[in-house]
């Protein structure tokens, strides 16, 4: 037996180290090597995979790395001197040379044909026209602007002849699915006589981060619900989908010479796209990552949040890094109530008369509801149905029930005693600060909280916890 949980043991530990590392983004393919984003610094690898080799070790940020049309150079967008602009380092590593010194951000999308850095930039921006594409030569001078009025994201196709982009920028590019007036599609333009072609797209859906292989624009879209790979030939007018990944999106992708690399739920793949075979690759990078390691940090008071006072007034508690922190008004030192590293806790609420407190905490790997003494010991867990991100708890003032809202647009109910958990709202249509803020009255029976009618107007209502009904009250 002991044998057995032996090699199981080992068994558990050579698969996941045969995973590799996470969290690679936005990779670059030559023929023979790839450049990555990790821990905002630039690393190399072996198109097939392998052991990473760091070259870039900047404080700042690092990112939209991209091959010369040789392999030979990367160009990249980096904050070296404070501001974001474009640079470009051999490919073997060394010092960084820099392109562009624009007081806004330069923002790397690729090489032209002739070996000129294709970049965005906002630097001759006025309203309906926010940004450009931009080449400059790797051996410095002024920019040039390309001959497209607005441009954010794209590429000049190999022979020089067409350009595929999309128009505009997204406020928020995570937004899955989005369908709205920042739904773009990839505009396919001839440069010499400006005949303008654009991607179809037949559900309204975004097509993001076009690149050009075998005379073809490769781009994302989510079509299908999630991002994937799809392209789309300007002189057929054929399309066709590359990848079908369900769970995980296709983040970001770049074309090598004869493969495509792209990366999809934290991993890099190679995508062959004459048969759509794909291989995800086995990277790790190792480093000394001194962002990770312990650390006394200085906390200020701007980095303090979701305050809540002690009914006393004596204390305070706050959030800070997903520790909470108990602050006396006057005499006394703070409290790390948590102190829980790799934990996040959130949200801290004092109880009425001031002997608990309670908060969310992810400990489980899920948000739970957690209440403790005001000391933070003899915890309890709480767990909570729907999980996701939760906000704003609130404590009826009989001290048995925690009323408290989701991203999902609800309020529920806990009662503290059976840990039962009943949902008595949600709000009828999506609004940015997500919470809907319920509020006791004096005698805990009644939960008030804002909804939004079908006219869109807000009103308040309340909810009758013994009852169970909902009455409008504006």
């Amino acid at each position: 037996m002991k044998t057995l949980n032996l090699l199981l043991f080992f068994l558990i530990c050579t698969t996941i180290s045969a995973q590799g590392t996470q969290l690679l983004r936005q990779p670059t393919l030559s023929g023979s090597d790839i450049v990555f984003v990790y821990a905002n610094d630039l690393w190399k690898v072996p198109a097939n995979g392998g052991s990473a080799q760091r070259l870039t070790s900047n404080e700042g940020y690092e990112f939209s790395p991209h091959f010369s049309n040789d392999g030979s150079w990367v160009a990249f967008t980096a904050e070296y001197d404070g501001n974001s602009d474009v640079y470009i380092i051999p490919v073997s590593g060394g010092e960084p040379k820099r392109l562009t010194w624009h007081p806004g951000a330069d923002v790397v999308q690729g090489w032209t044909p002739d070996g000129e850095v294709l970049f965005r930039s906002a630097r001759e921006a006025r309203p309906t026209q926010t940004n450009k594409l931009y080449k400059v030569s790797p051996d410095g001078g002024f920019p040039k602007a390309i001959n497209i009025p607005r441009a954010a994201y794209g590429e000049i196709s190999p022979d020089g002849k067409y350009a595929a982009y999309t128009p505009i920028t997204f406020w928020d590019p995570e937004w899955r699915n989005y369908r709205g007036g920042q739904a773009m599609p990839v505009w396919i333009v001839e440069l010499a006589t400006g005949e303008l072609q654009r991607t179809p797209q037949p559900t309204k859906e975004r097509h993001l981060d076009p690149v050009w292989f075998q005379n073809k624009v490769f781009y994302l879209s989510e079509r299908d619900l999630a991002s994937n790979i799809w392209s789309y030939d300007p002189l057929t007018g054929d399309e066709k989908q590359h990848t079908f990944h369900k769970k995980f999106d296709v983040k970001s992708l770049d074309a090598g010479p004869d493969r495509i690399v792209y990366e999809q739920g934290g991993y890099l793949h190679l995508l062959n796209p004459s048969d759509n075979s794909t291989q995800q690759l086995i990277i790790e990078v190792k480093g000394d990552m001194n962002f990770a390691r312990p650390r006394w940090e200085e906390v200020k008071g701007n980095d303090l949040s979701h305050a809540n006072l002690s009914p006393t007034g004596k204390r305070a508690l706050f959030e800070y890094r997903g520790e909470i922190i108990s602050v006396p008004k006057e005499k006394g030192t703070y409290r790390n109530l948590t102190n829980s590293p790799g934990v996040a806790d959130r949200y801290p609420v004092w109880s009425p008369k001031g002997d608990k407190i309670a908060w969310f905490s992810d400990e489980s790997g899920e948000y739970q509801l957690v209440v403790a003494d005001q000391e933070g010991s003899n915890p309890r867990s709480y767990p909570l149905p729907n999980p996701t991100f939760y906000f704003e708890p609130d404590w009826s003032p009989d001290g048995n029930y925690i009323a408290y809202s989701d991203t999902d647009y609800n309020v529920w109910v806990i009662s503290l005693n059976s840990g039962n958990v009943q949902k008595v709202a949600t709000d009828r249509y999506a609004h940015p600060n997500r919470t809907m803020n319920p509020l006791w009255s004096p005698d805990s029976r009644w939960i008030a909280y804002s909804k939004q009618l079908n006219s869109h107007f807000k009103a308040i209502f309340a909810y009758d916890v013994q009852e169970k009904k909902e009455i409008q009250l504006t």
